[in-house]
Formats: structure tokens, sequence, C-alpha cells
């Protein structure tokens, strides 16, 4: 007999694709901090929807699976590279706490792989609380580029560490007679069926067709993606476009499912009338984030809601193991993180039901709400454990036999 969480999260599986769902449980098979990335419906589940300390909160745009990874380097349509919140699957109208809360867990989570003892943990979680405030105070939404990050953050925006589009694209496909192909490592790609192929280079086709430049967008190959944790099995494709031309010139592209967000059985807040999923993510994105990503649509292919964007060189998350012993390195990230979240409440205050700046800043202003946030987030820490101690064993002993 399944024990729950293992059903539950059988479930809101369901229907997803055989060979990445199977790389996605053996995923979150692997640690806690794996399993939190991979079960976001599981912690909104838990949620307390009936405490209103911790639900008295100014409502906002959140990205919905707030976790230390979920923070990375990308360049914009400016071509200009930040750091930024970079995943709004999740995206929803919702308390800020929850967006909060969320990120909390995930550094409780996240110490012990980190080797952090709990008490440092907590001390940071306070110290992102502190700054997530001081932001808000301010009442304006900001961004972290080269010139206004510290420490680790600076460091990954760093032009000399940034890989240039030929080593990346040299990482991800191989040149054969003066052109490239995708690479199908099985470990960031999947080959295509002959059939599925030649729907997406059509669909990419006919997508240029309708772009200013048509050629730039001329595709040349294209394949199953295998990327993230929580949206695996989820349809994504990566593609490869001519570009500028020459195969040094050549982008890569992420073409991926928009599917309903986990969170969307418990939301309180009423939610816009979106055209589709994609157009949900899509636009809080670019409400939340200080620039858009290149490329950054909503589309359709197969009559399913997919979000169109670059796939970057500069894509990058935060090495956070890096901080080799030294607490102040991880201070300056999290502290960074704090401002992150509360200028991405700020961009979009005001946006369909969203607070605006006055009640952002009163909100920073309060105190009442950060000790029953951080309690909240240990006993979801705790639970997380819990959870991932029986998804493991259950997975050890009839894994295979799910698919």
């Amino acid at each position: 007999m399944m024990n729950n969480v293992v059903e539950l999260i059988l479930q809101y599986n369901a229907g997803r694709e055989p060979e990445r769902l199977a790389l996605k449980y053996r995923a979150i098979r692997q640690d806690p901090f794996s399993f939190m990335r991979g079960t976001c419906h599981l912690y909104y589940r838990d949620w307390p929807v009936l405490d209103t300390q911790l639900n008295d909160a100014p409502p906002a745009w959140i990205c919905g699976d707030l976790h230390l990874e979920n923070f990375g380097c990308y360049k914009g349509d400016n071509r200009l590279v930040y750091f930024d919140l970079n995943d709004f699957d999740e995206a929803v109208l919702a308390p800020a706490t929850w967006e909060l809360a969320r990120w909390l867990t995930s550094i409780l989570v996240a110490a012990e792989s980190l080797k952090l003892p709990e008490v440092d943990a907590l001390s940071l979680c306070r110290i992102g609380l502190d700054s997530y405030a001081a932001a808000l105070r301010s009442g304006k939404g900001r961004w972290l580029e080269r010139e206004t990050a510290k420490g680790m953050v600076r460091n990954l925006l760093d032009p000399m560490t940034l890989r240039s589009r030929k080593t990346f694209l040299d990482s991800r496909t191989s040149v054969r007679k003066g052109k490239r192909s995708i690479t199908v490592d099985k470990k960031r790609a999947l080959a295509l069926k002959p059939e599925e192929k030649a729907q997406v280079m059509a669909f990419v086709e006919t997508y240029a067709s309708e772009q200013p430049k048509p050629d730039f967008y001329r595709p040349l190959d294209a394949a199953r993606r295998i990327a993230g944790t929580g949206s695996l099995g989820v349809a994504r494709y990566v593609i490869l476009i001519e570009g500028r031309g020459g195969p040094d010139e050549n982008f890569l592209l992420d073409l991926k499912q928009a599917v309903p967000s986990a969170l969307t059985p418990y939301v309180v807040h009423k939610q816009p009338e979106w055209t589709s999923e994609a157009h949900r993510v899509a636009s809080v994105q670019r409400w939340a984030q200080a620039i858009s990503p290149a490329f950054l649509s909503a589309v359709s292919f197969a009559d399913k809601p997919f979000l169109f964007k670059g796939l970057q060189p500069t894509q990058d998350r935060l090495a956070l193991e890096g901080w080799k012993g030294k607490l102040g390195r991880l201070e300056q990230v999290v502290c960074s993180m704090g401002e992150i979240v509360a200028w991405s409440h700020l961009r979009s205050g005001g946006r369909s039901g969203s607070a605006i700046a006055d009640e952002w800043i009163a909100f920073g202003d309060r105190r009442d709400w950060q000790a029953p946030l951080l309690a909240l987030a240990r006993r979801q820490a705790a639970k997380n454990e819990s959870d991932w101690e029986k998804y493991a064993r259950e997975y050890d002993r009839s894994g295979k036999s799910w698919l």
C-alpha cells in the first residue's frame, strides 16, 4: 500500500511524458532540497489558509515556486545581463507571505547540503526578511546587474566568467560539414520521433514567417529538452535556429508547454481571465522582472499553450556550495535575493489586483509578520524532510513500477 505522499505525487504528475517523468522521480529521490523543488503542489497543499496573521499580507504577483535555485542570471532583450527571478511557471496573485515562506523554507532545507548549521540558516532567513522589508520601504523597484551586484552574485555576472555564445553552442551542439545540430546526450536533450520533430520544425517556420526578420528564425534542428525538476515530463523542446548566419552565430530557443499553476486550487484572490496559461506566465514575468529575457513570447503549438524564449549561455544559477565556510558570502547572496523579491513586488504593483507602492511601503514598516512566517518555514522544512523520507522508501521499493 503506497503512502499518501507518493499517491499525491503520482496523481499530480499523471499524464506526463514517461521518459522525462522517470527522470523527475529519480531526481526528487536525491535529497530533501531536490524533493522540495519538484513538489511545489505539496507545499501549498499544507499552507494554513485559516491563519489570518500569515495571510494578512498585500496581494503580490508571485512566481509561486520561489527557492534558492530560481534566482539566476540571463541576458535580457536589451542584450544586458541581469540577476533576477527566473521561473514563473507557477505564477499567481497571492499574499506576499506565500512567496516569502517558500523562499525561507528553501534556505532551511538546503542548509544540510550546504553544510550550514541550523543557527546560521535561521540567521540567513532573518537577514533575508530584513533586506526584503528595507527594499519595500524604499518604494522603488530596482535591479541587479554587474555594477550594482556584490560578492558571489557580482562574480557570477563578471564578463570573464560568462560563457561566450560559441562555447555555449559547443556545449549543446556539434558541427559537421559546417552545420550545427543538437547533441542528443540524454542529459540535456532526448531525440524526437520524426513526426514530432516535423511538427516542431513546421511550427518554427510559421513563427519565423510572422517575424520582421524571418531568416533569423529559420529552424535547423530540434530535440526534447531535459531541464528543471518540477516541470520534467511536461512537453519541452530545444530548437536550433539560423540566427545571424554561420554556425557560430546560431541561437538556441526553448519551447515549453505552459500548464496550470500548482497553486490554482489554493488561491484566495480573484485571478485575471488569461487568454492562456502561457499568457499568464509571460505576463507575470514581464511585470515582475526588471527586463524580460530575449525572445520571450506566449505561443500556441499543437493547440496547446507554450512559452517561447531564448536559451542563453548566461542563464546560470549561483553555485552556493562555493561559500567555502564564509558565512558573509551567503549573507550577501540572501540580502540580494531579499531585495530582488521586494523589487519584483513593487514593479508588478497595481497590476490586475496587486498592491500599490503605498501598501508595500506600509508592509515593509510592519514587524508582526516576520516571526510567524519564520516559524511556519521551520515547520514546512520539517514536513518536507518527513515527506522526502517516505517518498524515498517507497521509490527504493517500487519506484520503477510507477510509469
